[in-house]
Protein backbone atom coordinates (compact mmCIF):
# COMPACT_ATOMS: atom_id res chain seq x y z
CA UNK A 1 0.00 0.00 0.00
CA UNK A 2 2.10 3.15 -0.79
CA UNK A 3 1.71 5.92 1.89
CA UNK A 4 2.99 8.70 0.39
CA UNK A 5 2.39 9.53 -3.09
CA UNK A 6 5.00 12.43 -4.43
CA UNK A 7 8.89 12.04 -3.90
CA UNK A 8 10.49 12.68 -0.84
CA UNK A 9 14.21 12.35 -1.17
CA UNK A 10 16.30 13.82 -4.39
CA UNK A 11 19.44 12.68 -5.49
CA UNK A 12 21.05 15.73 -6.83
CA UNK A 13 24.18 14.64 -8.57
CA UNK A 14 26.33 17.76 -8.37
CA UNK A 15 29.11 15.82 -10.80
CA UNK A 16 30.01 12.48 -11.77
CA UNK A 17 34.04 13.99 -11.02
CA UNK A 18 35.80 12.22 -8.45
CA UNK A 19 38.93 12.38 -7.09
CA UNK A 20 39.00 8.53 -6.03
CA UNK A 21 38.70 5.60 -8.58
CA UNK A 22 36.75 2.51 -5.78
CA UNK A 23 36.76 -0.06 -7.66
CA UNK A 24 32.99 -0.93 -6.60
CA UNK A 25 31.92 1.92 -8.41
CA UNK A 26 32.08 3.17 -11.89
CA UNK A 27 30.47 6.59 -12.00
CA UNK A 28 34.03 8.32 -11.57
CA UNK A 29 34.68 6.98 -15.04
CA UNK A 30 32.06 9.07 -16.48
CA UNK A 31 33.05 12.84 -18.28
CA UNK A 32 31.12 15.45 -16.56
CA UNK A 33 30.41 18.55 -15.62
CA UNK A 34 29.26 20.74 -12.33
CA UNK A 35 25.90 21.66 -12.01
CA UNK A 36 25.33 25.59 -11.93
CA UNK A 37 24.11 27.54 -9.46
CA UNK A 38 21.00 29.15 -11.35
CA UNK A 39 19.85 25.64 -12.16
CA UNK A 40 20.02 24.63 -8.76
CA UNK A 41 18.21 27.83 -7.41
CA UNK A 42 15.33 27.00 -10.05
CA UNK A 43 15.50 22.94 -9.22
CA UNK A 44 15.36 23.89 -5.57
CA UNK A 45 12.15 25.42 -5.34
CA UNK A 46 10.27 22.81 -7.85
CA UNK A 47 11.88 20.44 -5.41
CA UNK A 48 9.24 22.23 -2.30
CA UNK A 49 6.62 21.78 -4.92
CA UNK A 50 7.08 18.51 -5.35
CA UNK A 51 7.35 18.02 -1.50
CA UNK A 52 10.30 16.67 -1.10
CA UNK A 53 12.18 16.69 2.57
CA UNK A 54 15.25 15.60 1.48
CA UNK A 55 18.70 16.21 -0.57
CA UNK A 56 21.48 14.20 -0.90
CA UNK A 57 24.29 15.80 -2.53
CA UNK A 58 26.59 13.04 -4.36
CA UNK A 59 28.23 12.23 -7.29
CA UNK A 60 31.12 11.77 -8.22
CA UNK A 61 32.71 13.45 -4.80
CA UNK A 62 30.49 16.42 -3.98
CA UNK A 63 33.36 18.32 -2.11
CA UNK A 64 35.01 19.10 -5.81
CA UNK A 65 31.76 21.39 -6.61
CA UNK A 66 32.92 25.31 -5.58
CA UNK A 67 29.55 26.57 -4.93
CA UNK A 68 28.39 23.16 -2.77
CA UNK A 69 28.68 25.50 0.66
CA UNK A 70 26.29 27.88 -1.22
CA UNK A 71 23.76 25.28 -2.65
CA UNK A 72 23.67 23.61 1.01
CA UNK A 73 22.91 27.21 2.55
CA UNK A 74 19.90 27.65 0.21
CA UNK A 75 18.39 24.28 0.52
CA UNK A 76 19.47 24.81 4.10
CA UNK A 77 17.02 28.27 4.25
CA UNK A 78 14.13 26.34 2.59
CA UNK A 79 13.99 23.82 5.65
CA UNK A 80 15.31 20.84 3.50
CA UNK A 81 17.06 17.76 5.04
CA UNK A 82 20.53 17.60 3.80
CA UNK A 83 23.16 15.03 3.33
CA UNK A 84 26.91 14.94 1.64
CA UNK A 85 29.21 11.97 1.56
CA UNK A 86 32.75 12.24 1.07
CA UNK A 87 36.06 10.27 0.57
CA UNK A 88 37.47 13.40 2.77
CA UNK A 89 40.23 14.34 0.59
CA UNK A 90 38.80 17.60 0.28
CA UNK A 91 37.22 18.11 3.97
CA UNK A 92 39.40 19.79 6.11
CA UNK A 93 39.98 22.67 3.41
CA UNK A 94 36.32 22.93 3.07
CA UNK A 95 34.95 21.83 6.87
CA UNK A 96 34.67 25.67 7.76
CA UNK A 97 32.35 26.45 4.58
CA UNK A 98 30.10 23.48 5.14
CA UNK A 99 30.15 24.04 9.03
CA UNK A 100 26.32 23.97 10.24
CA UNK A 101 24.73 23.47 6.41
CA UNK A 102 24.87 19.48 6.54
CA UNK A 103 22.30 17.35 8.49
CA UNK A 104 23.93 14.06 7.85
CA UNK A 105 27.32 14.02 6.89
CA UNK A 106 29.25 10.94 6.16
CA UNK A 107 32.66 10.41 5.80
CA UNK A 108 33.37 7.01 3.69
CA UNK A 109 35.71 4.51 5.28
CA UNK A 110 36.40 0.95 4.37
CA UNK A 111 38.60 -0.54 7.08
CA UNK A 112 40.55 0.27 10.12
CA UNK A 113 43.89 -0.45 8.41
CA UNK A 114 45.42 2.25 6.02
CA UNK A 115 46.66 -0.23 3.35
CA UNK A 116 43.26 -1.99 2.84
CA UNK A 117 41.12 0.97 2.68
CA UNK A 118 43.43 2.96 0.09
CA UNK A 119 43.68 0.16 -2.21
CA UNK A 120 39.79 -0.36 -2.12
CA UNK A 121 39.58 3.87 -2.49
CA UNK A 122 42.27 3.64 -5.60
CA UNK A 123 43.76 6.87 -3.74
CA UNK A 124 45.44 7.56 -0.07
CA UNK A 125 42.91 8.70 1.43
CA UNK A 126 42.69 7.23 5.05
CA UNK A 127 44.76 9.66 6.70
CA UNK A 128 42.56 12.38 5.24
CA UNK A 129 39.50 10.11 6.55
CA UNK A 130 41.61 10.60 10.43
CA UNK A 131 42.18 14.67 10.34
CA UNK A 132 38.67 15.59 8.62
CA UNK A 133 37.18 13.61 12.24
CA UNK A 134 39.51 15.58 14.09
CA UNK A 135 38.62 19.00 11.79
CA UNK A 136 35.19 18.41 12.05
CA UNK A 137 34.84 17.66 15.95
CA UNK A 138 36.76 20.30 16.66
CA UNK A 139 33.90 22.90 14.86
CA UNK A 140 31.04 20.84 16.20
CA UNK A 141 30.43 19.28 13.53
CA UNK A 142 29.49 14.92 13.99
CA UNK A 143 29.59 12.97 11.20
CA UNK A 144 28.68 9.64 10.44
CA UNK A 145 31.27 6.65 9.65
CA UNK A 146 29.79 5.10 6.43
CA UNK A 147 31.19 1.43 5.83
CA UNK A 148 30.68 -0.56 2.67
CA UNK A 149 30.51 -3.76 3.58
CA UNK A 150 31.21 -6.62 1.69
CA UNK A 151 32.02 -10.42 2.03
CA UNK A 152 36.35 -9.38 1.97
CA UNK A 153 36.04 -6.60 4.57
CA UNK A 154 32.93 -7.70 6.94
CA UNK A 155 35.14 -8.49 9.81
CA UNK A 156 36.86 -4.88 9.38
CA UNK A 157 33.39 -3.92 10.89
CA UNK A 158 35.13 -4.82 14.84
CA UNK A 159 38.01 -2.74 14.29
CA UNK A 160 36.31 0.49 12.75
CA UNK A 161 33.69 0.41 15.83
CA UNK A 162 35.87 0.23 18.57
CA UNK A 163 38.99 2.06 17.17
CA UNK A 164 37.15 5.09 15.15
CA UNK A 165 33.34 5.40 16.38
CA UNK A 166 33.39 4.59 19.89
CA UNK A 167 36.17 6.80 21.08
CA UNK A 168 35.13 9.95 18.85
CA UNK A 169 31.44 9.04 19.76
CA UNK A 170 30.25 8.78 16.42
CA UNK A 171 27.60 6.72 14.13
CA UNK A 172 28.75 3.97 12.06
CA UNK A 173 26.54 3.32 8.72
CA UNK A 174 26.84 -0.33 7.88
CA UNK A 175 26.30 0.07 4.14
CA UNK A 176 25.88 -3.61 2.15
CA UNK A 177 27.33 -3.79 -0.95
CA UNK A 178 24.82 -3.54 -4.04
CA UNK A 179 25.46 -5.07 -7.63
CA UNK A 180 25.36 -2.79 -10.71
CA UNK A 181 27.15 -2.95 -14.43
CA UNK A 182 29.51 -5.54 -13.38
CA UNK A 183 31.45 -3.54 -11.16
CA UNK A 184 33.49 -5.52 -8.55
CA UNK A 185 31.46 -6.40 -5.53
CA UNK A 186 33.85 -8.27 -3.50
CA UNK A 187 32.19 -11.11 -3.21
CA UNK A 188 29.08 -9.37 -2.41
CA UNK A 189 27.28 -10.96 0.99
CA UNK A 190 26.15 -14.34 1.68
CA UNK A 191 23.89 -15.72 4.29
CA UNK A 192 26.70 -15.92 7.41
CA UNK A 193 27.40 -12.51 6.39
CA UNK A 194 23.89 -11.38 6.76
CA UNK A 195 23.20 -12.65 9.85
CA UNK A 196 26.53 -11.08 11.40
CA UNK A 197 25.21 -7.70 9.81
CA UNK A 198 21.78 -8.03 12.15
CA UNK A 199 23.80 -8.72 14.96
CA UNK A 200 25.69 -5.63 14.58
CA UNK A 201 22.92 -3.79 13.41
CA UNK A 202 21.58 -3.79 17.12
CA UNK A 203 24.69 -2.38 18.93
CA UNK A 204 24.51 1.38 20.19
CA UNK A 205 25.21 3.83 17.79
CA UNK A 206 25.51 1.60 14.70
CA UNK A 207 22.96 2.27 12.20
CA UNK A 208 22.03 -0.73 10.01
CA UNK A 209 18.36 -0.56 7.50
CA UNK A 210 16.97 -4.29 8.29
CA UNK A 211 15.09 -4.27 5.57
CA UNK A 212 18.34 -4.26 3.26
CA UNK A 213 19.23 -7.84 4.81
CA UNK A 214 15.72 -8.92 4.17
CA UNK A 215 15.81 -7.83 0.52
CA UNK A 216 18.57 -9.47 0.38
CA UNK A 217 17.64 -12.57 1.77
CA UNK A 218 14.78 -12.35 -0.38
CA UNK A 219 17.02 -12.25 -3.41
CA UNK A 220 16.23 -8.68 -4.19
CA UNK A 221 13.39 -7.08 -5.91
CA UNK A 222 11.28 -9.44 -8.01
CA UNK A 223 9.73 -7.71 -10.80
CA UNK A 224 6.54 -9.77 -10.80
CA UNK A 225 6.25 -7.95 -7.41
CA UNK A 226 8.28 -4.95 -7.26
CA UNK A 227 9.39 -3.44 -4.04
CA UNK A 228 11.37 -0.46 -5.74
CA UNK A 229 9.36 2.21 -5.82
CA UNK A 230 12.56 4.66 -7.12
CA UNK A 231 10.35 6.92 -9.77
CA UNK A 232 7.60 7.34 -6.95
CA UNK A 233 10.01 8.63 -4.26
CA UNK A 234 12.85 9.98 -5.66
CA UNK A 235 13.92 12.78 -8.14
CA UNK A 236 17.20 12.26 -9.74
CA UNK A 237 18.86 15.34 -11.02
CA UNK A 238 22.39 14.71 -13.29
CA UNK A 239 25.00 17.28 -13.25
CA UNK A 240 23.94 18.09 -17.25
CA UNK A 241 20.47 19.44 -15.61
CA UNK A 242 18.35 16.84 -17.01
CA UNK A 243 15.84 14.66 -14.72
CA UNK A 244 16.99 10.76 -15.18
CA UNK A 245 14.10 8.28 -14.82
CA UNK A 246 13.21 5.96 -13.63
CA UNK A 247 16.40 5.89 -11.43
CA UNK A 248 20.05 6.85 -11.94
CA UNK A 249 21.33 3.12 -12.27
CA UNK A 250 18.41 1.84 -14.52
CA UNK A 251 17.65 5.34 -16.00
CA UNK A 252 15.28 4.36 -19.31
CA UNK A 253 15.67 8.08 -20.49
CA UNK A 254 17.03 11.54 -19.30
CA UNK A 255 15.01 14.93 -20.04
CA UNK A 256 15.89 18.87 -20.51
CA UNK A 257 14.79 20.36 -17.17
CA UNK A 258 14.67 23.53 -18.84
CA UNK A 259 13.70 25.53 -15.89
CA UNK A 260 10.49 23.51 -14.75
CA UNK A 261 11.18 20.64 -12.66
CA UNK A 262 7.79 20.44 -11.03
CA UNK A 263 5.68 20.36 -14.54
CA UNK A 264 8.13 17.77 -15.99
CA UNK A 265 7.98 15.23 -13.29
CA UNK A 266 4.44 15.28 -13.59
CA UNK A 267 4.21 15.44 -17.47
CA UNK A 268 2.77 12.65 -19.70
CA UNK A 269 5.87 10.94 -21.05
CA UNK A 270 8.07 11.44 -17.38
CA UNK A 271 4.83 9.65 -15.22
CA UNK A 272 4.53 6.68 -17.78
CA UNK A 273 8.37 6.01 -17.56
CA UNK A 274 8.08 6.25 -13.62
CA UNK A 275 5.92 3.65 -13.76
CA UNK A 276 8.67 1.20 -14.85
CA UNK A 277 10.08 1.15 -11.36
CA UNK A 278 10.86 -1.75 -10.47
CA UNK A 279 9.55 -3.74 -13.10
CA UNK A 280 12.41 -3.42 -16.09
CA UNK A 281 13.79 -6.34 -16.73
CA UNK A 282 17.50 -5.35 -15.30
CA UNK A 283 15.19 -4.52 -12.01
CA UNK A 284 15.22 -7.98 -11.28
CA UNK A 285 17.26 -8.48 -8.14
CA UNK A 286 18.22 -5.27 -7.58
CA UNK A 287 19.07 -4.05 -4.17
CA UNK A 288 20.33 -0.36 -4.70
CA UNK A 289 20.29 1.11 -1.38
CA UNK A 290 19.64 4.79 -2.35
CA UNK A 291 16.27 3.43 -4.54
CA UNK A 292 15.23 0.68 -1.86
CA UNK A 293 15.50 3.19 1.79
CA UNK A 294 13.13 5.60 0.10
CA UNK A 295 11.20 2.78 -1.75
CA UNK A 296 10.71 1.53 1.86
CA UNK A 297 9.59 4.88 3.06
CA UNK A 298 6.77 5.34 0.72
CA UNK A 299 5.23 1.71 0.72
CA UNK A 300 3.90 -0.09 3.69
CA UNK A 301 4.77 -3.66 3.44
CA UNK A 302 7.14 -6.07 5.69
CA UNK A 303 10.11 -3.75 4.66
CA UNK A 304 8.70 -0.68 5.89
CA UNK A 305 8.17 -2.68 9.23
CA UNK A 306 12.09 -3.59 8.92
CA UNK A 307 12.65 -0.27 7.96
CA UNK A 308 10.95 1.94 11.01
CA UNK A 309 12.95 0.58 14.45
CA UNK A 310 16.42 1.21 12.51
CA UNK A 311 15.37 4.62 11.19
CA UNK A 312 14.00 6.10 14.62
CA UNK A 313 16.98 4.88 16.09
CA UNK A 314 19.19 7.03 13.83
CA UNK A 315 16.60 10.42 13.46
CA UNK A 316 17.06 10.38 17.16
CA UNK A 317 20.60 10.24 17.72
CA UNK A 318 21.05 12.71 15.08
CA UNK A 319 17.87 14.99 15.94
CA UNK A 320 16.52 15.22 12.14
CA UNK A 321 13.45 13.70 13.44
CA UNK A 322 12.49 17.36 14.15
CA UNK A 323 12.82 18.58 10.32
CA UNK A 324 10.84 15.70 8.99
CA UNK A 325 7.47 15.83 11.24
Amino acid sequence: MLLVKHPVLCNYYVTYRCNASCDFCDIWEKPSPYVTIDNFRENLLDLIKLKVKVIDFTGGEPLLHKGLGEMLSLAKAKKMITTVTTNCLLYPKKALELKGKVDMLHFSLDSASPDVHNKLRGVDCFGHVMESIKVAKSIGERPDILFTVHNENIHEIEGIYKEVCVPNDLVLIINPIFDYNGVDNHGGLNDLDLESLRKWGKKPYVFLNEAFLSLRKDGGNHINNPVCKAGTSTVVITPENKLAVPCYHLSEKEFDIKGDLHDLFYSTEVAKLRKDEGVLPSCQGCTVNCYMQPSFTVNFNKYWLKSLGSNIKYNLIKGTWKNII
